[in-house]
């Protein structure tokens, strides 16, 4: 289910989203059959997850950029 669009925004954009933030944990897990997932966990433990199945590599990156400026 994780399509192209997932592999080419992870081969983009992973290198710089470390070198910018080198203390935030990031975790890509390849597994076939599973939904591509967006996972957030705030303060106190909250998490919220988007599916980011069948999304361009742009739609994934204002997808994250949502869930890094939300507050649950």
């Amino acid at each position: 289910m994780c399509g192209p669009s997932f592999r080419d925004f992870v081969e983009h954009n992973y290198v710089t989203l470390k070198k910018s933030n080198p203390d935030f944990p990031i975790l890509i897990r390849e597994c076939s059959g599973v939904q591509a997932r967006l996972w957030a966990r705030y303060e106190l433990g909250t998490e919220r997850s988007v599916s980011v199945d069948n999304m361009s590599a742009d739609q994934i990156a204002i997808t994250l950029q949502n869930l890094v400026g939300s507050k649950p």
